[in-house]
Parts: structure tokens; C-alpha cells; sequence
């Protein structure tokens, strides 16, 4: 008996060469027909959520971990505009990147084509399964989803609704997926289903993505966990710092571009560490600190190795004293993930240098974290956030979802 897996992946292969056939009107119209049926049914999806939030409740589930699940009608709103800003893009399917002749006489064309059939595998976010499937089905892409089991009501209802949107227009339904087996195995069987999937997207926590990356087969676009930064330099403006700092772990502290460390200059620490964490403090954040931060601050509980290396998506924050950019960046290159970085600070000198050597997908000077997001970049939507090299690093708009083929035109020209 073939597998829910393996079945819809294959229905997802056979619809590969007709999405690939859609012109950008024809893409445009059901992505507009998505997010208007996302707003004319958004009573049965947040009816369906609140069977995901119930249960999240009853298992326990952790407050930012249900404020990620949660949607309402302003969420809705916010996921359907996601939609009508990737309308207003540029289809990059079909860009003439090069065009050349050689000697022979022979033309030579690259352009950008889709990557085939993507299988995206995440957690429980369902605003990820609406920015998924608009990305990918803009981009010529079939897509195969396997959200987690959290949000399993939310997601089946909502990819119903889209796939009768892609009915409506023309758009082969098969392009768009959905596991619904909640089981481990199906994760793991969909990393090996080479030549039915041509890249897998993992988007989630540090334990998901070493999973997908340690036993893929089929090729990997890592995302990665986000233990970020703000180094209040010694030249910060204070009330910068403190709204910036704020706002970088207390905004949306479940998102992976919200910061889990604090790091202050010796100087600053000195003569204002407690002003700066007040807004935390009144936030409720609980302050976890190195030695010196427990001697500026009463209240404090001590920062480990493990507390520094860790991912919360909670109202936890570590407090670090440096004893400058040397020491900051020291900090960072040990225990960051390559996400996003920030530095407050006056000097342009110390700016420059840290937006050079801090080796991460976004670096800030003087600007929250909380920006590194598809939608905040201009991008519409983001399938999400690159941490790698390779193909692709930082928020994953459109281009991103595209690879390159060469098309080459000749008068019988034969190699001698």
C-alpha cells in the first residue's frame, strides 16, 4: 500500500509540468483568489484553530508557543496581504539572467526556471502554510506541506480553502499538499524521496532542522534556529538601546529574529545597566546574567553555557557584560546561529567593523532584529529564513525558490 506520503508527493510530481506552463496571469488571478477566500472563510479557519488551541491548552502547551499557533481576524488579514504583495512582484520564472554568443556561432541563454516540488516541513505556525503555498505556486512550484500536528485543524481547513481558490482559476488543485499523517515517520520518509521531491525546506525549531539536515537525502534549504544578539555598544544612545533591545525580545519573543542575549559594554553596564533592562522588567521577562550582571542587578539568575546556547521563543533573556566590540563579537561567533546580529552604537567605526566580521544572515546596526522577515523585506512573504550559503541565505523571497537552466540555439554546430 503506498503511502499518504509518497502518494501526494507523486500527485505533486505529475502537476510539476502544467504549474510550470502557468503564465504570471494565471498565477496572479489564484493568488488573488486565495487571499480573498482566506477573508470570506476566515470564520471556518479560525473556528478550526481554536480546535488546534484547545488542544495545544490541554497538552500543556507553552503561552508564546500558542501565541505562534494562534490566528485571528487581524492575523488573517495580515497573511492574506501576504498574498496580494507577492501579486504586486516581480515573476522572476523566465528572467534572462545571461545571453552570449561563441565563436561558433552558437547562443546561449540562462534563465530562471522553478525548482520542481518542494516539501516544506515545519511547526506550529499556519501562516507558514498560506506564505508557502502563495511563494511557491508565484514561482512555477508544486509544494508538498507537512506542518506539525499542532496545527493540523488549522492547516487542513486552510488548505482546503486555497486549493478550491486554485480550482476556481484554472490552477491544478495537485499542486498544492498536505500531510496529514502526524507521525515522525512521515517527516522522515519525506527526506528520502528522491525524485519525487527536488528540495526539502525545513522551518522550525533547532531539533527539527538538525533532523531534516543530518538524514535528508533529498537536497536541503537550511533554516536555521535563532539565538540572536544586541551588543549595546559604548557609545549607544541609551534610549535607543532600551527601545530596540525591547523591541527585539519582547515584541514577538516566539520568532526565530527575536533576540535570546544581551550583551553591554562594561561602561554602559556600569552606569546604566539597570535602566536599560526597566522595560524588561515591567514586560515580566525573566533576566538570566553572567557574574557581573548579578552584581549590578538584584534578582538575577545565573547564565550558563547551555542558557547562552539556547533558542527560548520565551520571555527569557540573557544579560552579558563585555569589555568591548573584541569580546562581543568573541560572544557571538561561539554561540550565535548565524541569524541576525545587531549592534547599537554611535561610533561608525565600531558599526563597520561589526557589519563586516559578524558572520550572520542579517546584520543591524542601530535597527531591531525583528526586521529580518520576508514581509518586512519587501518581499511579500517569505518561505523562510536561510542560515546556509548555499543558493540561498536570509529571508527566502521568490527568487530564492527559483534555480537556473541554460537554453541554447544553434545552425547545426557539432563539437570537433
Amino acid at each position: 500500500m503506498i503511502s499518504e506520503v509518497r502518494q501526494k508527493a507523486a500527485l505533486a510530481q505529475e502537476a510539476a509540468s502544467a504549474m510550470n506552463r502557468m503564465t504570471t496571469e494565471q498565477k496572479n488571478e489564484a493568488l488573488k483568489a486565495m487571499a480573498a477566500a482566506l477573508i470570506t472563510r476566515q470564520a471556518e479557519i479560525i473556528a478550526a484553530n481554536a480546535e488546534d488551541l484547545t488542544r495545544g491548552r490541554e497538552n500543556g502547551t507553552s503561552t508564546s508557543l500558542l501565541d505562534r499557533l494562534a490566528l485571528n481576524e487581524e492575523r488573517i488579514e495580515g497573511i492574506a496581504e501576504g498574498l496580494r504583495q507577492i501579486v504586486e512582484l516581480p515573476d522572476p520564472v523566465g528572467e534572462l539572467l545571461e545571453a552570449f554568443e561563441r565563436p561558433n556561432g552558437m547562443k546561449i541563454e540562462k534563465i530562471r526556471v522553478p525548482l520542481g516540488v518542494i516539501g516544506m516541513i515545519y511547526e506550529a505556525r499556519p501562516n507558514v502554510t498560506v506564505d508557502a503555498a502563495g511563494l511557491c505556486l508565484k514561482t512555477g512550484n508544486c509544494v508538498v506541506l507537512r506542518g506539525g500536528s499542532a496545527a493540523l485543524s488549522s492547516n487542513r481547513k486552510i488548505v482546503e480553502v486555497l486549493r478550491e481558490a486554485l480550482s476556481e482559476k484554472g490552477l491544478p488543485i495537485e499542486a498544492l499538499q498536505l500531510i496529514e499523517d502526524s507521525d515522525r515517520a512521515s517527516v522522515n520518509e519525506m527526506l528520502k524521496l528522491n525524485g519525487l521531491l527536488d528540495v526539502v525546506i525545513p522551518r522550525g525549531g533547532a531539533a527539527l532542522i538538525r533532523n531534516v539536515v543530518e538524514n535528508a537525502t533529498v537536497p536541503v534549504i537550511e533554516t536555521g534556529a535563532g539565538i540572536c544578539h544586541v551588543f549595546v555598544d559604548e557609545s549607544a544612545d541609551l534610549k535607543m538601546a532600551a527601545s530596540i533591545a525591547y523591541n527585539a525580545k519582547v515584541q514577538r519573543p516566539s520568532v526565530c529574529n527575536s533576540i535570546e542575549t544581551l550583551l553591554v559594554h562594561r561602561t554602559v553596564a556600569e552606569r546604566s545597566l539597570a535602566e536599560l533592562v526597566a522595560p524588561m522588567r515591567q514586560a515580566n521577562v525573566e533576566l538570566r546574567g553572567c557574574a557581573e550582571t548579578q552584581a549590578l542587578l538584584d534578582g538575577i539568575k545565573p547564565a550558563s553555557d547551555e542558557d547562552y546556547s539556547t533558542e527560548y521563543n520565551d520571555y527569557i533573556l540573557n544579560i552579558k557584560v563585555v569589555g568591548g566590540i573584541d569580546e562581543a563579537l568573541a560572544h557571538i561567533r561561539r554561540f550565535g546561529t548565524k541569524h541576525s546580529e545587531c549592534i547599537v552604537t554611535e561610533s561608525g567605526a565600531n558599526a563597520e567593523r561589526f557589519l563586516q566580521d559578524v558572520d550572520a544572515a542579517a546584520v543591524y546596526h542601530n535597527v531591531s532584529t525583528r526586521f529580518t522577515d520576508g514581509f518586512e523585506f519587501g518581499f511579500g512573504a517569505e518561505i523562510g529564513i536561510s542560515t546556509q550559503k548555499l543558493h540561498a541565505r536570509g529571508p527566502m523571497g521568490l527568487p530564492a525558490l527559483t534555480s537556473t537552466k541554460y537554453r541554447i540555439y544553434g545552425s547545426g554546430q557539432i563539437r570537433g
